[in-house]
């Protein structure tokens, strides 16, 4: 399926839209201030070791010190992780000491980064792994028909041809290399090298190693293992970053089905050039620069979509609709049939609804980049057909997506639960903020619950303190309440306190918002 890729550029933030068939599949968006740090490398400091929870607490110089789990420790003497093997993560590293790591996930809600000890780089097609001694190759790499096991092993032997006497690290061919040529390869493993080099000799610049913890110093070779150093350097520093939204456009999303990179900036549009024939010049011819006076994501209908993709409800084309609702445990997605009533029976509406809503469900999942655990409430089929059906429908839309999905199912209560890799925030957490009227509930109270919450305080108020007159300030539709139906209500209050109660409309003031201010 042919795709354009639709960059809009301004100085604050990159935002990339990716169409297929005329309709906008993925939207990411990258600002300035809040660029995503996955694959980020920093030199660390220890700052806490929890051996109840097998984890420590790293500073890397972020808002939120980022987590470390045992498992993600690799073991430079078998290249394995720590956690496959018997060791305690508080025999493995002490508070105060410094080591290099990697970002895994950005950090989410409340949550920090995850780390790493073990290094990866991303190449165009390869992936370079400094700690490996191995060459593997995507899973994806199989044609089905039985060939796929030669072919792997074919590329695992242009690669090892094509490795450098000194090399000591190992390598993953990506998907993209499969009709890659022996000197694209040549020149990714090039490049993934010398950027190894560069980031080992900012570790050893900064770090200034002492002893070594189950690995070398840096800058020792291109290769090497776990670079983790003890105490003493100037943890935290950023040693590398990745590459920017619109250069892992080109570098992870571009491929084969992508007919043209449509680049609203020139500026922009000459550094992408640069970079493409530098690095992947296959992918230079596809790059246009936009110059129409019309805004390049109105022309495309980009900016209704990010719109849609920020709210609740999700209409299909039948007139039956989706209601998505996501917390930070979980996202549930709800099917209705709404306005359609079909042309037959029951059961072929609720087939039809299912079925279509199986393919918005799988674009709305990467619309939105919802994550994590997805129950997808399907509206009930009474015949086992219809339900493989629609699971073989929502497996076939899934399938297009790049992020790692896993579906489980129908449950015994007829829910379909299916996890999605998260490893950054969903577009709602990018754009949006928890309502500060309702404190991210969906809903306020009403204008009588408030006023009978005001009523109680000044009860409470009046028992506590001594004053000549109370005043409330709140919301005009809560002081129109009290001037209407409950003006009763404030009578009688202010004869039982005996104090009078006077009432001021605050414009300012939202829904849920009062004071009382004693005279």
């Amino acid at each position: 399926m042919n795709e354009e890729f639709l960059i809009n550029f301004t100085p604050q933030e990159t935002r990339v839209a990716l169409m297929q068939q005329g309709a906008v599949q993925e939207l990411h968006v990258e600002r300035i201030g809040g660029r995503g740090i996955v694959g980020n490398i920093y030199l660390g400091r220890v700052v806490r070791v929890l051996p109840g929870m097998q984890s420590a607490f790293i500073e890397v110089g972020l808002e939120r010190t980022a987590f470390l789990h045992v498992a993600d420790i690799w073991n430079g003497k078998n290249g394995e992780r720590h956690g496959a093997g018997p060791h305690p993560i508080e025999r493995l590293i002490v508070a105060g000491e410094t080591l290099m790591v990697q970002v895994l996930k950005d950090p989410i809600g409340t949550k920090g980064a995850r780390l790493t000890t073990q290094i990866s780089l991303a190449g165009r097609l390869l992936v370079y792994l400094p700690q490996e001694k191995h060459i593997g190759i995507s899973q994806k790499i199989d044609d089905g028909t039985g060939t796929g096991a030669g072919r792997r092993e074919q590329l695992r032997e242009r690669i090892a041809r094509l490795l450098p006497a000194d090399e000591t690290g190992g390598f993953i061919v990506r998907t993209m290399a499969e009709n890659a040529s022996d000197a694209e390869l040549a020149a990714d493993i090039a490049y993934l090298r010398r950027l190894w080099q560069e980031i080992r000799h900012r570790g050893a610049s900064a770090a200034a190693p002492k002893s070594a913890v189950g690995g070398t110093a840096p800058g020792a070779g291109a290769g090497g293992t776990a670079p983790m150093f003890g105490p003493g350097g100037t943890a935290p520093a950023l040693l590398h970053h990745d590459l920017t939204l619109s250069q892992r456009v080109l570098r992870d999303l571009a491929g084969p089905e992508t007919t043209r990179i449509v680049v609203d900036s020139r500026e922009n549009f000459q550094e992408l050039a640069t970079f493409a024939s530098e690095y992947m010049p296959q992918l230079a011819p596809l790059l246009t620069h936009y110059t129409g006076e019309r805004p390049l994501f109105d022309l495309y209908a980009a900016e209704d979509e990010i719109q849609k993709a920020l709210g609740r409800r999700v209409d299909l084309k039948s007139g039956g609709y989706l209601i998505i609702d996501q917390t930070e445990a979980l996202t549930t997605i709800d099917v209705n049939t709404g306005a359609f009533v079909g042309a037959r029976n029951f059961d072929d509406t609720i087939f039809k609804t299912n079925l279509e809503a199986a393919q918005t469900i799988a674009r709305q999942l990467r619309l939105r980049n919802l994550g994590g655990i997805i129950i997808v409430d399907f509206i009930d089929m009474e015949s086992p057909d219809h339900r493989s059906a629609v699971l073989v429908e929502l497996d076939k839309a899934l399938a297009r997506d790049h992020t790692r999905i896993t579906v489980n199912g129908f449950t015994q209560l007829g829910l379909v639960e299916l996890t999605r890799k998260r490893t950054r925030e969903s577009l709602a957490q990018i754009l949006c903020e928890p309502c500060p009227t309702c404190g991210g509930r969906g809903i306020v109270k009403t204008a009588q619950t408030v006023a009978y919450e005001i009523l109680r305080e000044l009860l409470r108020e009046a028992r506590q303190f001594s004053a000549r007159e109370m005043r409330v300030l709140a919301a005009p539709a809560v002081i129109d309440l009290f001037l209407d139906e409950e003006s009763q209500s404030v009578a009688m209050l202010s004869d039982f306190i005996s104090r009078p109660i006077s009432l001021q409309a605050e414009p300012s003031y939202n829904h849920e918002q009062y004071d009382i201010v004693l005279m």
